[in-house]
């Protein structure tokens, strides 16, 4: 079953997936949504200048073009890891409005995190390197430690088993002192099984239609 397009409340768009039957983003603003989340919460609470950046689910590729330029506004280097079980196809990535919607300048660096290889790590630009894993998250060993983890599985009712215990035990252990994770889920039993797994972890204000979000830190 494909992916079908839908427009959010931002005028930018996501992609409703049958498989779950849940949205990749918000329906109130997939962008705002993003750059609340990963951005503001996440990448901005990280200080420093070489980043590894590790995360839960690729889907369109949003988060990972959001990163990107800022990276290249604010002068970071950023090796990014991301992990995807089932990747979307090309001819609906073509269609994504993120572009023109946020820096039609560029474009090239877009098509270049989808046209990456998957399973090999490739330059996107002088500043920030791609590895696309194609795989089970529940099952991928990781050998890298990260400094900021963007957790953007689907919801726990459509996945519970990307948001276990031993998930975030595993992330827990693969996260360097300092290291941030956001994710756009506040549920108790996602807070407590961070909170059991070691991190320190808070209820931030959430975009436009969630009331919270968490952002967890090893400490």
């Amino acid at each position: 079953m494909e992916n079908s397009l839908k427009i959010t409340k931002d005028g930018s768009h996501t992609l409703f997936s049958p498989m779950v039957q849940e949205c990749y983003h918000s329906e109130n603003g997939a962008i705002q949504e993003s750059e609340h989340i990963f951005i503001k919460a996440g990448w901005e609470s990280c200080d420093k200048t070489d980043i590894k950046i590790f995360e839960v689910g690729f889907g369109t590729g949003l988060n990972a073009f959001l990163t990107l330029l800022k990276a290249k506004e604010q002068g970071k280097s950023v090796s990014y890891t991301s992990v995807e079980y089932f990747p979307v196809g090309g001819d609906i990535l073509n269609k994504l409005n993120y572009v023109q919607q946020i820096d039609a300048e560029s474009e090239c660096c877009f098509k270049k995190l989808h046209e990456a290889v998957w399973d090999t790590r490739e330059s996107i630009t002088p500043f920030f390197t791609l590895e696309k894993i194609q795989a089970d998250f529940t099952k991928l060993q990781l050998t890298d430690s990260y400094d900021l983890i963007y957790f953007d599985a689907f919801s726990p009712e459509k996945q519970p088993e990307m948001w276990s215990q031993q998930i975030f035990d595993m992330l827990y252990r693969h996260a360097n002192e300092g290291a941030v994770l956001t994710t756009y889920c506040s549920k108790g039993i996602v807070r407590r099984a961070m909170q059991a797994a070691g991190f320190f972890v808070e209820r931030l204000p959430g975009p436009p239609g969630k009331r919270e979000i968490l952002r967890a830190i090893k400490k």
